[in-house]
């Protein structure tokens, strides 16, 4: 008797199902053929996932939780983000593969976005910004618009350039502070080739992995040193495979905020609007975010035990000039134009 009430209830609720379906599709079938094909004109929800490889704690999360709450409280049309963390979806690769083939909605894939697109590795050069600000100028500005205006050609779109933050070694041999220090020193950085020629043209021992199975890595004593921004390195506890930190900025990294092409499509410009919108206001958070938590990170990282050294920066920037007259050939003067910046 139990098994046939409960078979008449799924019954019955597919029939609900079914006529209210059928309901909206009448209801909105008296509409123009314009307005049928400005967005979700049935009313119902839109869902997009929203995919990063970092921990539940980093800046990426929470901002990633503030666009959220700012699409979803202003969206012209029902929407829900769902987000998810951790290489859930993969790495940062497999974002970036989701995100052209419309299986992943929105990612944030530093990492091997260059890949893709060449001309982003401009932004990767070592030392080619003087600060957060000079940072900020370039990629809200012209030049950032112009080195992503490419990006829907590879199925993916640019919606803004949050940040990673400057990038830093640890390691768990010795100190760094000078170039000369990592010389054959097993160091992994992200698939990214201006990251390896950088590090190659300082004669460390570079190997390229998924950032999912970094951690084991530094464990297990596989690679001897990493190198990563301080918010990633204390909500990841690096400080407990690595004992020095090496405060080298070398790297400045954008976090580029991608939607799959696929996506944006299906989306009314009312739509596109709000989440341009939300993508924006987020990434003046997470900006603020990550600038206000720098100092919180470093003690952290100091509590936990690291000894952290400065290094000489003058050093750095002038072993990183060969890189830069690596590229030259493929950028030209953009990067005089990046240094003209004020």
């Amino acid at each position: 008797m139990k098994f046939k009430r409960l078979l008449f209830m799924v019954v019955i609720a597919t029939v609900v199902l079914i006529a209210t379906a059928c309901g909206g599709s009448n209801s909105s079938s008296g509409g123009s053929a314009e307005e049928s094909n400005s967005g979700n004109s049935s009313g119902e929800e839109l869902v997009l996932t929203f995919g990063h490889v970092l921990a539940p704690s980093h800046p990426y999360q929470l901002s990633a939780e503030k666009f959220k709450e700012i699409l979803e409280a202003n969206a012209p049309e029902p929407i829900k983000v769902e987000i998810f963390h951790s290489s859930q979806l993969g790495s940062e690769r497999d974002l970036t593969e989701g995100l052209q083939l419309g299986t992943v909605d929105i990612a944030i894939a530093p990492g091997t976005i260059s890949a893709f697109e060449p001309s982003m590795k401009i932004f990767d050069l070592p030392y080619i910004f003087r600060d957060r600000e000079h940072a900020y100028k370039v990629l809200d500005g012209e030049i950032g618009e112009q080195i992503a205006a490419d990006l829907p050609s590879k199925g993916v779109r640019l919606l803004s350039y949050w940040e990673n933050g400057f990038r830093h070694v640890t390691n768990s041999k010795q100190p760094i502070e000078k170039p000369e220090d990592l010389v054959g020193l097993k160091i992994r950085v992200p698939e990214n080739s201006t990251y390896v020629d950088t590090f190659r043209e300082w004669d460390a021992n570079v190997t390229t992995m998924a950032f999912g199975e970094l951690f084991t890595a530094l464990q297990q004593k596989t690679i001897d040193a990493q190198e990563n921004p301080l918010a990633l390195i204390a909500t990841n506890k690096f400080y407990e495979a690595q004992e020095y930190l090496s405060l080298t900025q070398h790297f400045y990294g954008p976090a580029h905020v991608l939607i799959s092409e696929v996506a944006w499509g299906k989306l009314s410009d009312e739509m596109k609007e709000a989440v341009q919108a939300a993508a924006d206001e987020a990434r003046d958070y997470e900006r603020q975010l990550l600038a206000d938590g720098d100092a919180e990170y470093l003690k952290e990282l100091e509590d936990q035990g690291m000894k952290v050294n400065e290094v000489d920066l003058d050093a750095f920037r002038k072993a990183s000039e060969p890189v830069w007259e690596q590229y030259r050939s493929e950028f030209g003067d953009l990067i005089d134009q990046i240094q003209e910046v004020k």
